[in-house]
């Protein structure tokens, strides 16, 4: 069930790109692993799929440790600074930077495990009370703080759109990060890529796609719901 549920998001993403005249390569899906058994990586694992996101650092720790062959372990979820040190050289990307106090924490970490860390500036596009992220019109500050930091690479962007039942709803959102995304790109800040725009999760990828994301999230739609009363 997990590989056919790959397959249709790995279908549906093709799909986008069609429409958005995009080539699929273009586009790097996360499958969101958390609070999914080890077991379900390890079956997707046979598909090629060697993208992973964790919310959790103990999590991601645990099956860093025991699973069957390196893949690339990203970290979604909000991270506190004491928390750096366990997945700083475990991890292929930080997605959720959301201040220069974090950004500084990592560098340290970095220096002190010997690698460069390479992350995504959390945005809060939709400024909803209950997410993490920064406005919009502080994004390109905070990009040119961290960039003076050696160990620390900002790669691009992320953002988790609002909750909604039309995905049409989240589309205002998806073209103003990426707008923001490409006048970040043009000032060609130096130690700055920005080649990632992650955005578009499980009920709304599609549409982020059409918008310009490089990478989507999904994690109900491969592994299906969560139970949170664990």
């Amino acid at each position: 069930m997990l590989k056919d549920n790959l397959k249709k998001v790995q279908t549906n993403i093709k799909s986008a790109c069609e429409r958005a005249g995009r080539k699929p390569e273009e586009v790097t899906l996360v499958a969101v692993s958390k609070m999914k058994p080890l077991s379900d990586i390890e079956e997707l694992l046979e598909t090629g799929q060697m993208e992973y996101g964790e919310n959790y650092v103990q999590e991601l720790c645990e099956k860093y440790e025991n699973i069957s062959k390196p893949v690339h372990w990203h970290m979604i979820g909000h991270l506190q600074t004491n928390k750096v040190k366990y997945i700083i050289d475990k991890v292929e990307l930080i997605h959720s930077v959301d201040s220069f106090h974090l950004a500084k924490q990592i560098e340290k970490e970095a220096v002190k495990k010997n690698v460069e860390a390479q992350i995504l500036v959390q945005v809060n596009i939709a400024q909803e009370d209950t997410k993490f992220g920064i406005d919009g019109p502080e994004v390109i500050a905070l990009v040119e703080e961290i960039s003076k930091l050696p160990h620390v690479h900002v790669r691009g962007l992320m953002t988790s759109a609002p909750f909604v039942d039309d995905p049409e709803e989240n589309r205002c959102y998806f073209k103003k990060l990426h707008q923001l995304f490409i006048d970040i790109r043009e000032k060609n800040i130096d130690n700055v890529s920005m080649d990632i725009l992650s955005m578009g999760m499980t009920n709304d990828y599609e549409v982020a796609i059409e918008e310009g994301s490089t990478m989507v999230r999904v994690g109900t739609g491969i592994f299906g719901a969560r139970n949170y009363n664990k």
